[in-house]
């Protein structure tokens, strides 16, 4: 028997990301613990990594092959590529595959959605996005299911990208400004002045900001983190490798941070490796993980909060468990 396939189009049409929202939160209040989600292998590639992320829970089981390629940019092609296959979980009979890159761009905003639920201010309406891809724009739609995003800054190192992204977001009815900047505070243009206006206008929108979302492929801080005012909230999912980041120490020192999980986060997120192995933070810094924070266990003080998410493979399940059963319901629903 073929297996069925989810399509991207499908995937989203199946769970649109309010829908995925909920679900995550569900499973975490229902005790899916993150701690206990396998560590994910990352095997080096020529043309880049390949990452295998496999979970179980519930009545179901499954594992998604992604692949990494920074060269493909230049290509035309996505940096980020990938599979799913479901399995039923009593059995472990194959029961789905699904776009891969469906799940990613649909979980990883809605998890972020989640985390900025219960950690912003909840007239939290000015945000700011660095990068431009399909992540970026994930998230401007999923943060304004969870509060009453009015205004959307994108800052993208292409002006005619972040020129496109801006528009997009005016069609949704949003005030939108684009900006262009280095993808880092080291200055790769320190000393031009048309490189220190737009620096200048980059650090105004950050201390500006509510809410402030890092999707790019930066390894160095993409802004200085004493800009980032009080109670504002700052996601970051864009790197999950030790030696990567998109925010500095000062940020993560000063702020409630919460992250997926500790042990994930400790073993790929260099937001907080990196300030741990400088000595600016230990890992009794960490607040706690989604799990806790959803369940009202972490409480964010006066200072800015802080996500940071590396992607799990338990998000990844909830949220193709939930495509596979509205499928099958539709289905059998055409079929009697």
């Amino acid at each position: 028997m073929t297996l069925p396939h989810l399509d991207a189009d499908t995937v989203r049409r199946l769970v649109p990301v309010a829908g995925a929202v909920r679900l995550l939160e569900e499973a975490l209040l229902g005790g899916l613990d993150p701690e206990a989600t396998p560590q994910r292998p990352v095997v080096d590639l020529p043309a880049g990594q390949l990452l295998l992320m496999p979970a179980a829970a519930g009545r179901y089981a499954g594992v998604k092959a992604a692949t990494v390629a920074p060269g493909n940019a230049a290509l035309g092609l996505p940096r980020i590529q990938g599979t799913y296959l479901l399995f039923d979980g009593r059995t472990l009979a194959p029961l789905a595959t699904m776009d891969g890159i469906a799940l990613t761009s649909l979980r990883t905003p809605a998890v972020s959605a989640l985390a900025v639920r219960h950690l912003a201010e909840p007239d939290a309406g000015d945000l700011l996005v660095f990068g431009t891809g399909p992540q970026a724009w994930g998230h401007v739609e999923a943060l304004a299911e969870v509060r009453p995003v009015r205004r959307v800054t994108v800052v993208g190192r292409d002006p005619g990208r972040a020129g496109a992204f801006a528009a997009r977001c005016r069609e949704l009815g949003l005030e939108a400004e684009a900006l262009t900047g280095p993808g880092d505070q080291t200055g790769e243009r320190a000393g031009d002045q048309a490189g220190e206006r737009a620096g200048e206008r980059v650090g105004a929108a950050v201390a500006r900001a509510d809410l402030v979302v890092c999707c790019t492929t930066a390894r160095q801080p993409l802004f200085d983190g004493a800009l980032v005012r009080d109670r504002a909230t700052v996601v970051a999912i864009g790197s999950h490798e030790q030696d990567a980041r998109e925010l500095d120490g000062e940020l993560i020192a000063r702020s409630c941070v919460v992250v997926e999980a500790r042990s994930a986060a400790l073993a790929e997120a260099g937001d907080v490796v990196i300030p741990i192995r400088h000595g600016t933070i230990t890992t009794h810094h960490l607040a706690g993980n989604l799990a806790e924070l959803v369940a009202g266990r972490v409480v964010p003080g006066d200072g800015p909060r802080v996500f940071k998410g590396t992607g799990m493979a338990w998000q990844d399940l909830v949220v193709a468990a939930a495509a596979y059963e509205a499928w099958f319901q539709r289905t059998r629903s055409r079929r009697t």
